[in-house]
Order: C-alpha cells, then sequence, then structure tokens
C-alpha cells in the first residue's frame, strides 16, 4: 500500500504538473526535451551499474558493501556530468537545435544528484519501507511541480521543464538524506563490489540496452519528423504508461524482494507469480481499455483541440501498456532467481528485434513506429515468459489462462461504452463522463455477475491492509 500511495502521489502528481504544462506550453517544448530523453535515460544506466539492485537481492550485507557501491555511483556520476557537458555540441548539432547545448548540460546535474540518494532508495526498498519514500516523493514532486507551472505562466518555455527536472531530483534525493538514517563512511572495497559483480554487471549491461532501445523512438522521431511530433508521441505514452507503469513499478518494487525470498520454493513462486498477475490485470485492463475508448475526448477536454494529433498515437500505445504487467513480473521472477544472465539473453534478442523494426517501420511515419512497438510487445510477450516455463513450470498459456477473466470482462465493457456513440451529446464533458461512469460500472458489476475469483482476490487483500 505504501509502494502504491508513493507512485499514484508522486506520478498523479507530476501528471497533473505536465497537464498543466501541456496547456500552457508547446507540442515543440516537450519535444525538445524529448530529444535528451535517450541521454540522461542512459546516464541513469550508468551510474545505477545493476550494483543497487545487486545489494536489493544479495541478501546480507554490510556497511562496507554499502559505501563501496556508494562511492563508485557517485565518481560514475562525476564522469557522466562530464561526458554529457563536452558532448552537448554534438547533440545539438545532430539533431540542429541550438537550445540543446544549455540544456543538455543543465540537466546532466539530475545524473549526479541522483547517484547521492541510490543507495537509500535501494535499502529502504529492501527493507520495504516505502513510507519514508512516499513523503520524500510527493513533496518533491508538489513543490518542484510549482516551480514549473510558476516559470511556465511567465513565459520561460521549455526551461520550466528543465526547471521542475532539477528541482525534483534536488528535493527527492535531499529529502531522502534527512529522512533515512543511513550515512556514508569513510571505506571503499573493490572486493566488495567483485562479490556483486556477477548480478550486477550483467544487469548493467542489460538494463543499458533496454535503456537505449526503449528511448530509441524518441531521436528517431526528433531527427526524422520534428520536436512537434515528437511532442505528440512523448505526451501520448506519457498518459498511456501512467496507469500501467505506475502499477507495475508499484508491484515490481515488492515482489522483487518478495520473490527473492521465496526463490528456493518454486512451486511457491510460481503461485505468487500467478497471483500478482490476476491482480495486476483486473486493474489494468479495465483502465487501459478504457482509456483508449476515451481518448479524443479526454484529449479535447484535458489537453484542448492543439493535442488532438495525439489521439492515435495514445490509442494504438494502450495495447503496449496492457501488457506490461506481464514482462515485469517475469523478468523480476528471473532476476529473483539469480539469472540475470537470461535476462542479458532475452535483452539482445528483443532489442535486436526493435532494431529490425524501426528500420521498417518509420517509412510509414510514428503510427508505424507505434504498430512496431505494439507487435514487439506481443513477440516479447512469449520470449518473456519462455525461461520462467522452464524453470517454475509457469508458461505463456497459463499465464494467459490465469487472466482471461480480466480480458473477457473487458471487451463486455468496450461494447457497452461503444453504446455510448449511439447517443447524440451536445457537450463532450457530458459525454466523457457518462463513458468513464458507464465503463467503470459495467466492469465492476459484470465482475460481480460473473463471480471472478480475483475480484475476491483483491478484496481479501483490500481488507487485510485496513487491518
Amino acid at each position: 500500500m505504501w509502494s502504491f500511495l508513493d507512485r499514484i502521489g508522486q506520478q498523479g502528481v507530476q501528471f497533473l504538473v505536465a497537464i498543466v504544462l501541456a496547456r500552457l506550453l508547446m507540442p515543440s517544448d516537450i519535444g525538445i526535451i524529448g530529444l535528451l530523453s535517450i541521454f540522461m535515460a542512459l546516464a541513469q544506466s550508468f551510474i545505477e551499474s545493476g550494483f543497487s539492485q545487486a545489494l536489493i537481492q544479495k541478501g546480507t550485507t554490510d556497511h562496507l558493501d554499502e559505501c563501496s557501491v556508494f562511492y563508485f555511483n557517485v565518481l560514475m556520476g562525476c564522469i557522466v556530468v562530464v561526458i554529457l557537458w563536452v558532448g552537448a555540441p554534438f547533440i545539438a548539432e545532430f539533431f540542429e537545435t541550438p537550445v540543446l547545448i544549455p540544456i543538455t548540460r543543465v540537466l546532466s546535474f539530475n545524473v549526479l544528484i541522483n547517484a547521492f540518494g541510490l543507495i537509500q532508495t535501494a535499502l529502504l526498498t529492501k527493507e520495504l519501507d516505502f513510507r519514508t519514500q512516499v513523503k520524500a516523493g510527493f513533496t518533491a514532486a508538489l513543490m518542484s511541480g510549482v516551480i514549473g507551472i510558476g516559470m511556465a505562466y511567465q513565459g520561460f518555455g521549455v526551461w520550466s521543464l528543465v526547471a521542475q527536472s532539477i528541482s525534483f531530483n534536488v528535493l527527492k534525493n535531499g529529502l531522502l538524506w534527512w529522512l533515512s538514517h543511513w550515512r556514508p563512511a569513510p571505506m571503499f572495497s573493490w572486493t566488495a563490489l567483485k562479490t556483486m559483480f556477477g548480478f550486477g554487471s550483467r544487469l548493467l549491461v542489460s538494463g543499458i540496452i533496454d535503456t537505449v532501445f526503449k528511448q530509441i523512438y524518441n531521436p528517431v522521431i526528433g531527427k526524422l519528423f520534428s520536436p512537434a511530433a515528437l511532442g505528440y508521441y512523448t505526451l501520448a505514452t506519457r498518459i498511456a504508461l501512467l496507469p500501467s507503469d505506475s502499477l507495475t513499478s508499484i508491484v515490481s518494487r515488492v515482489t522483487f524482494p518478495a520473490f527473492s525470498s521465496i526463490r528456493e520454493d518454486k512451486q511457491r513462486l510460481k503461485g505468487s507469480m500467478g497471483k500478482t498477475l490476476r491482480l495486476m490485470m483486473i486493474i489494468n485492463v479495465p483502465i487501459l481499455v478504457g482509456l483508449a475508448l476515451v481518448a479524443e475526448n479526454l484529449v479535447r477536454v484535458v489537453l484542448t483541440e492543439k493535442w488532438l494529433p495525439t489521439v492515435p498515437y495514445l490509442q494504438l500505445y494502450c495495447i503496449v501498456a496492457l501488457l506490461l504487467p506481464f514482462h515485469y513480473t517475469n523478468l523480476n521472477a528471473l532476476l529473483a532467481l539469480g539469472r540475470s544472465d537470461l535476462n542479458l539473453r532475452l535483452e539482445i534478442i528483443k532489442k535486436s528485434l526493435i532494431a529490425a523494426f524501426i528500420s521498417i517501420a518509420w517509412r510509414w511515419g510514428v503510427t508505424g513506429l507505434i504498430i512496431s512497438q505494439v507487435l514487439i510487445s506481443l513477440i516479447s510477450l512469449y520470449l518473456n515468459s519462455y525461461y520462467v516455463g522452464k524453470l517454475i513450470h509457469y508458461p505463456m498459456t497459463e499465464q494467459l489462462w490465469d487472466v482471461m477473466p480480466s480480458f473477457g470482462l473487458g471487451a463486455m465493457m468496450a461494447i457497452f461504452v461503444s453504446m455510448l456513440n449511439c447517443i447524440d451529446f451536445h457537450h463532450t464533458v457530458v459525454f466523457l463522463t457518462c463513458q468513464v461512469v458507464v465503463g467503470a460500472i459495467s466492469f465492476v458489476l459484470l465482475g460481480l455477475l460473473f463471480r471472478v475469483s480475483t475480484f475476491s482476490e483483491f478484496l481479501i487483500i483490500m481488507k487485510s491492509i485496513k487491518s
């Protein structure tokens, strides 16, 4: 529940801020920041170096382990800042956008700022202490949002997004230091790092590969089309991923240490995976199906008509977001089993597919690139579940069968919501409200009518949290 509050509170505030900023700024402003996303995400992967998750997976660690990882992360952060500072002119020249030089240099400090808070985050996650992370994340999101919106109102344009990003990371990591009891000591050991290197290094490589190919669409769209087109794509993916990515991140932060603790009991691990998937999909399906159905009205009401080109992108990307719980759950199980080598192998295969699909799909514009992501996500569903099927006997077919009731309820909900198109609504706000209400009520009533067992599981968990 605290993990839920952390993600929903922080992501919810950031999403509301993003909506306000989207109304104040132009699509090209958001697109300019999107051009740098691959570099910033890659830099973040370097400083994490896989050691933060290695600390969680290892089980018992001492202060020497933690201090060694801390100083190594800070060192990597300093190196990355220098690289981005020197490379800023080349990035700006590649995208033919001179303003990227100062923006890249300022945003590079996010990497170093985050390096100082990685150990606190890892240790709090290992202890399942999400309450502290809620306080830091929510407060930082709220205060940085106020800064970003204030600057946007004053006409600072793209720099309001830069200020929001920097202030969020400063506030969040500063609060983590203040609220956490952990402090580094003047000690360092290469031996301590080497004990985690096997797990962490493979995770680093797979993380870098994942980051490059997850963000590769941004520079491709920004280079081949325009910053405005990238702005439409960025907002579409952000809206589609908000519910699903938040949900999977919430659950993954809990299930990774939980799966790690029961990795020796394969039958129990399989049962936990099944329950995790069922509970995530009973939430994910109605939200994503509903979002695809109300996309046009939602954009008109919330973002204004200047953002209408983002509607088809949003609807297609809902399919990608729908499958995220499968990917996260299967990969978490592999990591919990200590098989980061298999995780790396899967990343290489999937990213090779992405490169091949991009080389073909770009000819059909942004829509073609998103369709290619849908196809890749479907193929990845099989790939990610393949080794889990071998190791704990929980193959893709069984996983899909476990969540089939959720898909069935989602399909019936879509029929009821689509019937509203036959009614002539004179106001878009009224139409949108009716779509949301009919969708929510029909999904819940159908679930109760057909006595879907996952509803009972969900209620049991909520009662246990309340008690």
